[in-house]
């Protein structure tokens, strides 16, 4: 399918991009690798007056430590993040889901700001935000801002984004300590994308006990969730192998489960119990 007819522009600094989207009154999309945006396009369920490139804007790239956070800028690609050493010491979890998502074409153009605002329920990267405390760094015409990921997804395709503004970056939580972290999925056989993605980030003290755990999943509703009710359960138990499947019993019902010609609310319902279970395995082993 051919998109509708559009404006391009490319922006040299964030200054310039914000501008630009005041200028187009909201109407202005920006691109940068494209591959989430483009689609939509194809298919007229977007159909934006501008593409504004941000693709070669410097400031939006790169990988740095910032006290007890990784930040990462918005363009920065996903090839750039796996290939990362300070990715590689501190959120290895990131680079192996990253390395799950499409191929290699895809994750040598793809973005993680894109990822982020696209807000797609079956993307990987949400899952990961979610469990890592993620903070999606703001700009615009109102000067600079910090949304909380769990506030920033509002719903499938839906963030608050405002429209003239732009995804800076994103810092994520180095897990502390002893920490261990993981992604697992169940991809879809078709697109690669989550039916179902878990996150779990686990600690536990010397004694066995937990003293730190969070879950992120993704693919299984209309927004990827905190399974905080697996987190509630788990949190000051041994963990025991016993405990681990009592809590993972639990992993969807913090979330709206999704149904398609593929699975069923209770086939994602089982597959979040699995997945979890085993996610936790491998942390709290």
């Amino acid at each position: 399918m051919i998109a509708t007819s559009f404006e391009y522009v490319r922006a040299a600094t964030i200054t310039e991009a914000i501008e630009l989207l005041k200028n187009n009154d909201g109407e202005g999309k920006l691109i940068a690798g494209g591959h989430s945006l483009v689609p939509l396009m194809k298919f007229h369920l977007t159909t934006p007056t501008t593409l504004i490139d941000i693709s070669r804007i410097n400031e939006l790239k790169g990988v740095k430590k910032d006290g007890k956070r990784i930040v990462i800028g918005a363009a920065t690609t996903y090839a750039d993040v796996i290939n990362d050493e300070t990715i590689a010491k501190h959120l290895p979890v990131l680079k192996d889901a990253i390395k799950q998502i499409g191929d290699m074409q895809i994750r040598n153009k793809g973005t993680i700001g894109g990822n982020i605002a696209h807000a797609d329920p079956s993307a990987d990267l949400p899952a990961i935000a979610l469990a890592l405390d993620a903070i999606v760094h703001l700009n615009g015409e109102n000067g600079e801002e910090q949304v909380a990921i769990q506030e920033f997804l509002l719903g499938p395709f839906m963030t608050n984004l405002p429209a003239t503004s732009i995804i800076t970056s994103i810092s994520f939580v180095i897990p502390q300590g002893e920490g261990k972290s993981t992604y697992i999925k169940f991809p879809h056989p078709a697109s690669g994308y989550a039916v179902v993605g878990v996150c779990a980030v686990a600690s536990k003290k010397e004694d066995g006990t937990v003293d730190n755990v969070r879950i992120g999943i993704t693919g299984a509703g209309e927004s990827a969730f905190r399974a905080e009710s697996v987190e509630r359960f788990l949190l000051g138990k041994e963990a025991t192998l016993e405990n681990i499947s009592n809590a993972a019993s639990l992993a969807a019902s913090d979330g709206e489960m999704g149904e398609d010609l593929f699975a069923s609310r209770k086939y994602r319902e089982a597959l979040c119990k699995v997945y979890t279970e085993r996610a936790l395995k491998q942390v709290l082993s």
